[in-house]
This record gives structure tokens, C-alpha cells and sequence, in this order.
């Protein structure tokens, strides 16, 4: 069984793609045929990250970049079929997560449940590689009383689950989550807050760049104690399972109402406590909930930021590893997620845990657009 995996998660960079071959339990982890990244066009970035906030004549715009976005998932999926040797026919499912805009799932005062919204024209990219597409995952989990995220979990625990031995997994994207595999076979997990979302900014702000290449910008400065207990006040830190948040909470306006339009502050040491608070959330997180585990597995884009890798290191205070020592490369993980969610998809089994995003049970998860 092969499926493709697409995911463009909150950093967004661009989108990560496989090709994966399944075995038949689905429970090891699949042959990798192929991996392709293939950056946002930067007018096409440009709006989605315009589109993190309300603008005039939203809904249409929000329809053209989501035609933008089945373009570029369109593109990567022929680079990712030529090199992995293949036709479109061969493949059974493209699992696509599409670029999240708005993530606010808690059910409002009248009981109606939250949203989740990921822009991606799902008949336009079938239209265009001619392979089935399962799509707007999170939106089950959400119905059914769920936060919709983090999702990962679930698939983490096929991979890594080792009996009688407790486990965390850390994905360090734009929001750092967590997943918590128990000996005893329980799997929790939530969004710890902020990943590379708010290194991403500051870095673009003051260095033109879209991130902090090796974390070097923010090596060079000293983080500032003051600065890092205000932004480590925010509620979110404080709450319990399950949550998720993303960049509706950790953006431009909540950095510059915690720096109150200081000019005094070198941006250079401003990068260093963004890189702490990322390293000090997940750390309090971890002694919190998992404080028997030994060591900690890391993968996702903040892996490559020497800085936050060295951070978390000191403030966990256990051995911290890439994922690539257990034969997946870290920047792979979350788009061989979305395959196998296309893979649940079409076996119809249940693709979230319950335990992980409070919804009412399991649930097949994706909607359905066939080739």
C-alpha cells in the first residue's frame, strides 16, 4: 500500500512530501520511496501569513491561496513520483494537511464546537496528480469534542511505542508538541506553546531571513531574565491537557505586548529568551507529566537551531536526541504522518487518541476527494 504524505505546518516554510510503502500491519515503519521540499513562493508566503489575520475581502482571498497551495502540493507530488519511480495509479491516497489560518477549537458559550481551518483546494490537487486526496483532517476530532491537535501522537505511538519503557517525542515546528508514551501503553500528548514560530518572526524582523539558520542570531545574544518570567506568565503555559494553540495566540501582537514597545532591547538578546522560552516550556512540560522518562527524542525544523537543541539539553537535564537515530529523519516525521492518516483514512480506522485531544472517542478522520 503506498500513500504520499504533505505537510506545511506553522512555520510556513514551504512543504514537506513521501512516498510511503506500508506493510501490512501498518505498525513499523514504512519503506520511504521518496522526500521532496519544495518552498512557498514568496508572494504565496506572503499571504498566507497575511491570512493569519482578518483582511478585507478574506473569504476570496483565502479561496485563491488555497488554490495556490493545491498548485504547490500538485508540483512537489510529480517531483516526488519521479523520483520515486512511480504513476499516479500506483498511489492510493495523497494524505494533504493544507496551511492552517485559524486554530480556536474550544466549543464557544453556545456549545458549538471550535474550528480548525486549512487552506488547500483538495479537488484542485486530485484535478491535478490525478491520485485520491484525504484531506481537512482535523475537522472530526473537533466535531467529535476534540482539539484537533496535536495529531501526531497517534502515530507516533505506532512507531516509537516500546513496552514497558516511557518515551517523549518532541516536535520542535513553528508550536513545539509533545507526545508522552507510557510504559504501560498510555499516549498523551499536547502543544507546549510556541516552537520556531516566534524565532521565525524575530528572525525575519531583524535579520531579513525566515529563520535563524543553525540558531546563530540567537546564540549571539544573552537571554534576559525579566523578559522571559513575563512572557512565561502567559496562561496558556499553565493550563492542562489536552490544548492546542498555534499562531491565533503566539504572534507579532502577544511578543510587543510582552516587550511594551521597549527600543532599548538588543534584538539579538531578545532572540536568545524566545529560544529559552521554547526550551523552558517543553522542559516544565515534560517534568510535569512524563518525570520518569530517560531521554527525550526531537524532530521537526527546530532540530537544526544549535542553540534551542543546546537549551533544551541543559533545562531538561536529560540526554536529547534527533529521531534519526531511530531510523526516521527528523525533518520526515510529520509528512509520514499525513501518509499514514491517508492510509487510516482508507483502511477506516481511527486516526486520533482520544486521551491526546479530548474528543468524545476515536474517529476515522479526513474527508474524501477521489482521483
Amino acid at each position: 500500500m503506498i500513500t504520499i504524505g504533505l505537510m506545511s505546518g506553522t512555520s510556513m516554510d514551504g512543504i514537506d512530501g513521501v512516498v510511503a510503502s506500508w506493510r501490512d500491519t501498518g505498525a513499523a515503519l514504512p519503506e520511504l520511496r521518496a522526500s521532496v521540499h519544495r518552498a512557498f513562493p514568496a508572494a504565496l508566503r506572503a499571504e498566507l501569513l497575511e491570512l493569519q489575520r482578518s483582511t478585507p475581502d478574506d473569504l476570496a482571498r483565502a479561496a485563491r491561496a488555497a488554490n495556490g497551495v493545491a498548485a504547490e502540493y500538485a508540483e512537489l507530488v510529480h517531483g516526488l513520483l519521479a523520483r520515486a519511480g512511480l504513476e499516479a495509479s500506483q498511489v492510493l491516497a495523497v494524505g494533504a494537511h493544507g496551511v492552517t489560518v485559524r486554530h480556536a477549537p474550544s466549543a464557544d458559550e453556545h456549545g458549538m464546537p471550535g474550528i480548525s481551518i486549512q487552506l488547500l483546494n483538495a479537488a484542485l490537487l486530485a484535478e491535478r496528480t490525478g491520485i485520491s486526496v484525504v484531506h481537512d483532517v482535523r475537522s472530526r476530532d473537533i466535531a467529535a469534542g476534540g482539539q484537533g491537535a496535536p495529531l501526531v501522537p497517534a502515530f507516533h505511538a505506532q512507531i516509537f511505542s516500546e513496552p514497558g519503557k516511557t518515551q517523549v517525542v518532541l516536535n520542535l515546528g513553528g508550536i513545539a508538541n509533545l507526545t508522552l508514551l507510557h510504559a504501560d501503553g498510555r499516549v498523551e500528548g499536547f502543544d507546549t506553546g510556541p516552537g520556531n514560530c516566534l524565532l521565525d518572526l524575530w528572525a525575519q524582523r531583524h535579520r531579513g531571513a525566515s529563520y535563524d539558520d543553525g540558531g546563530r542570531f540567537a546564540a549571539s545574544g544573552t537571554p534576559i531574565p525579566s523578559l522571559l518570567e513575563r512572557l512565561l506568565r502567559e496562561r496558556y503555559f499553565h493550563l492542562p491537557p489536552p490544548k492546542s494553540t498555534g499562531r491565533d495566540l503566539f504572534n507579532a501582537v502577544w511578543l510587543e505586548s510582552h516587550l511594551g514597545g521597549s527600543q532599548a532591547l538588543e534584538a539579538a538578546d531578545v532572540q536568545a529568551t524566545l529560544a529559552v522560552l521554547t526550551a523552558q516550556t517543553v522542559a516544565d512540560a515534560i517534568r510535569r507529566y512524563a518525570p520518569e522518562v530517560a531521554g527525550v527524542w526531537v524532530c521537526g525544523g527546530g532540530t537544526r537551531n544549535r542553540m534551542l537543541m543546546s537549551e533544551l539539553q541543559s533545562r531538561i537535564g536529560l540526554p536529547v536526541q534527533a529521531v534519526s537515530a531511530r531510523g526516521v529523519d527528523e525533518q520526515h516525521v510529520e509528512a509520514l504522518a499525513w501518509a499514514w492518516f491517508a492510509r487510516a483514512h482508507m483502511l477506516r480506522l481511527p486516526g486520533n487518541v482520544p486521551a491526546v485531544t479530548g474528543a468524545a472517542g476515536p474517529r476515522v478522520l479526513g474527508s474524501f476527494t477521489p482521483a
